[in-house]
C-alpha cells in the first residue's frame, strides 16, 4: 500500500470496525476478537508509516472540499505520527486490559463500550494525522461524543453527573474558544493549513497573537488547562479502561497534542519568541503544575490522586508548547508518548486493584503489595516514570523540557520541574510504601494470599511497565523523529 492508502486505512479503519463489533454483540468472544484485529490492524497501518517520516516524507491525501476554502484533508509529519504511534499501540493493550476487567467486574453495555472506544480511537487518529484546522476541529469534536458514553457508561447519577460535566465543559470551551480562534486564524492568515514555520508570521502584531494564543490554550478544553480542568476529575466515575483511555490513549493526549501542534505549525515557535506572546502562558502553566500536583498530595481516592497528577502532567506539555524552543517543543511532544506509558500503567494498576478486591480509596491499601505484588510492583514502575527517575522513559522528556528552559532563559521554569517532581514522589510513592510495608488490617503475614486481578489484565499492566523500561532506550529514536518538525528552522 502507498503512504496515502496507510493514512486513510489507520483513520477509518477503527470506526468501521465498530459496525461488525457491534453487530457480534450477542457472541462476546467473537466481540473482542474483531476489536483486537482491528486494533493490531490499525496500529500495524501507523507504524508503517514511520520508515517514511525519518526519511522525510509527509504523506499527504487529496483534499475533500467541504465548502469553499474548508478541506478535509489528512497529512502526517513527525508530531502527528507519535501521537497516532501513541493512540493506536496503547488501544491494543488498552482491549486486553478490557477484555479482563470488564468481564470480571461484570459491566453492563460491554458491546457499546467497545463500539465507542474504537470510535474514539479513529478520531484521535484522525486528528493526529489532521493537514488543517477545519480537519482537526471535526475530530476532536467527534472524539467528544464518542467518549461521553464511555464517561457516563454505568448509568447511575454520579456517572450520569460526571457524564454532563464533560460534555458541557469540552463542547462549551470548543463552541466558545476553540472555534473562534480557528476562525480568527483563517482571517487572519487566509488559510487553517498547516505548514512549517506557521502561518501567522507577520500577519498580526503581538497583542493579537497573545489573545489568540490563549483562546487556543483554553478552547482546547482537552488539554485540561487549570481552571478548566474539573471535566477530568469529574470523569473519574467511568470504569478504568475508560480512564486509561480519557488519561493516556486518546482524550487528553489528543488536547496537549493538538496545542502543541498550534503552537508549531499555525504560531512558529520563532513568531511566538519575536513578539513575547508566549510568556503568558509559561506562567500559566507552571502555575497549573504545581498547584494540581499540591491537589493530588490531599486525594484519598485513588483515581482521582491519578487524574491531578494528569492535570499536572499535561502542564509539562504546555510549558514544552509555550517555552517555544526547538528543545522544549521535542521534550513536550515525547512527554506525551512517555507520560502515557507511565499513566496507562498507573490506571492499569487502580482497576487491577479494584477488580481483586474492590479497594478504591488509598487508606485502604495497607498491605495490598503483598496481595498483589505484580500489580504493585507495576505501579511502582509506572510512579518511577512519572517522577522521572532513570531507567524510565519519563527522564528524558523532562531533561529535554529543562534544557528547553534554560534555551529560553526561564530559569524559574527549572525549578518548577524540579519541585513537580518532588510533589510526584510526595503523591506516589506513599502509595507504595503503604502496599508493601504496611500489614494488611486483621490478618496475620501467615494467613497473606496472593490474590491477583484477572490474566488478562495483569498481562496488560506487566506490558506497559516494561514500555517505560523500553521507552527510556528508545527515546533517541523518538528525539530524532520529533525533530524533523524543524527541519529548516534553527533554535532559539
Amino acid at each position: 500500500m502507498t503512504p496515502e492508502q496507510l493514512v486513510v486505512l489507520a483513520v477509518f479503519l477503527p470506526a468501521l470496525a465498530a459496525i461488525p463489533v457491534s453487530l457480534a454483540g450477542r457472541w462476546p468472544n467473537l466481540r473482542e476478537a474483531i476489536t483486537l484485529a482491528a486494533a493490531v490492524a490499525t496500529a500495524a497501518a501507523v507504524v508503517s508509516l514511520v520508515p517514511d517520516i525519518l526519511a522525510g516524507g509527509r504523506p499527504r491525501t487529496a483534499a475533500y472540499q467541504v465548502f469553499d476554502g474548508i478541506e478535509l484533508a489528512f497529512a502526517v509529519e513527525p508530531l502527528g505520527m507519535v501521537f497516532a504511534i501513541v493512540a493506536s499501540c496503547l488501544w491494543i493493550v488498552n482491549s486486553i486490559y478490557s477484555i479482563g476487567y470488564m468481564r470480571a467486574n461484570e459491566e453492563p453495555r460491554q458491546t457499546s463500550f467497545y463500539v465507542c472506544f474504537a470510535i474514539a480511537i479513529s478520531s484521535a487518529v484522525g486528528i493526529a494525522f489532521s493537514a488543517n484546522l477545519f480537519t482537526l476541529f471535526l475530530f476532536y469534536e467527534i472524539l467528544t461524543l464518542s467518549t461521553y458514553p464511555l464517561v457516563a457508561h454505568k448509568g447511575d447519577e454520579a456517572a450520569k453527573a460526571g457524564g454532563r460535566v464533560y460534555l458541557l465543559i469540552l463542547m462549551g470551551t470548543s463552541m466558545v474558544l476553540f472555534l473562534p480562534a480557528i476562525i480568527a486564524t483563517g482571517i487572519i492568515a487566509g488559510t487553517l493549513d498547516f505548514a512549517e514555520g506557521g502561518i501567522l508570521a507577520g500577519k498580526a502584531d503581538g497583542t493579537t497573537l497573545a489573545v489568540l494564543l490563549a483562546l487556543f490554550a483554553f478552547g482546547i478544553g482537552k488539554a485540561a488547562l487549570m481552571p478548566l480542568h474539573f471535566w477530568l476529575p469529574a470523569a473519574m466515575v467511568a470504569p478504568t479502561p475508560v480512564s486509561a483511555l480519557l488519561h493516556a490513549v486518546a482524550v487528553v493526549k489528543a488536547g496537549v497534542f493538538t496545542i502543541m501542534k498550534v503552537v508549531v505549525y499555525i504560531f512558529g515557535i520563532d513568531t511566538l519568541t519575536s513578539v513575547g506572546a508566549n510568556q503568558w502562558l509559561i506562567y500559566v502553566a507552571s502555575a497549573g503544575l504545581l498547584l494540581a500536583s499540591l491537589i493530588a498530595l490531599t486525594r484519598d481516592n485513588l483515581k482521582a490522586r491519578l487524574a491531578y497528577s494528569t492535570v499536572s502532567q499535561l502542564a509539562y506539555v504546555v510549558v514544552g508548547a509555550a517555552l517555544a524552543t526547538t528543545t522544549s517543543a521535542v521534550g513536550g511532544s515525547l512527554h506525551i508518548a512517555t507520560h502515557a506509558a507511565g499513566k496507562i500503567t498507573l490506571f492499569f494498576c487502580a482497576g487491577a486493584i479494584y477488580v481483586a478486591h474492590h479497594k478504591t480509596e488509598v487508606s485502604e491499601l495497607d498491605g495490598i503489595g503483598r496481595k498483589m505484588p505484580i500489580t504493585m510492583a507495576a505501579f511502582l514502575v509506572g510512579s518511577l516514570s512519572i517522577i522521572g527517575m532513570p531507567p524510565f522513559g519519563g527522564m528524558w522528556s523532562k531533561w529535554l523540557l529543562g534544557l528547553g528552559a534554560l534555551d529560553a532563559g526561564q530559569i524559574f521554569v527549572v525549578a518548577v520541574l524540579m519541585v513537580s517532581s518532588l510533589l510526584s514522589v510526595g503523591y506516589l510513592l506513599p502509595i507504595v510504601a503503604r502496599g508493601f510495608f504496611r500489614p494488611p488490617p486483621g490478618e496475620s503475614a501467615e494467613k497473606i494470599r496472593i490474590e491477583e486481578a484477572p490474566v488478562a489484565c495483569l498481562i496488560a499492566l506487566v506490558f506497559t511497565a516494561a514500555l517505560c523500561v523500553v521507552l527510556f532506550f528508545l527515546a533517541g529514536d523518538l528525539q530524532l523523529l520529533l525533530q524533523g518538525m524543524f527541519q529548516t528552522q534553527t533554535d532559539n
